[in-house]
């Protein structure tokens, strides 16, 4: 990691202390470009807009998906004061971000957590393949 990372990334908890304080949970994200210049910076605000996909990670990646070019994006670093959840890290890799920077991972928040995170929602599938192969086939061509 070089200085600019460390730097960079002690934003990113700086952010996440400020939403803790504010009321909401306690993660903070920024976008940072090729040449080290912050584009956009957010916060965890899941409680104060009751809207369980606020997560700062998830609003960066719409934002650049809305104002980069892809060039651009891939230029991009995301600093983040947790590892991105599944959610966030699908809308990173379609958003085209070039790479993530994270301050504490995934299994060391779980460990913070006195239940170990939200319980998993089973899944079952696949179903139904020829059903949706019609409506999805042709459309990557």
């Amino acid at each position: 990691m070089t200085p600019e990372d460390e730097a960079f990334l002690r934003r990113a908890v700086e952010l996440a202390v400020r939403s803790r304080a504010g009321g909401d949970a306690p993660f903070g994200s920024l976008l940072v470009d090729a040449g080290g210049r912050v584009l956009a910076e957010e916060h965890n605000t899941v409680l104060s807009d009751g809207d369980i996909t606020a997560h700062p990670e998830l609003k960066l990646a719409r934002w650049a998906a809305r104002h980069l070019r892809p060039a651009d994006a891939a230029g991009t670093t995301m600093y983040t004061s947790c590892q991105p959840c599944g959610m966030c890290t699908g809308a990173i890799d379609r958003s085209g971000l070039g790479r993530v920077v994270y301050a504490l991972s995934s299994e060391q928040l779980g460990a913070l957590q006195p239940s170990g995170g939200p319980p998993r929602v089973p899944q079952h599938g696949p179903a139904l393949f020829e059903a949706a192969r019609a409506a999805v086939e042709g459309y990557y061509a």
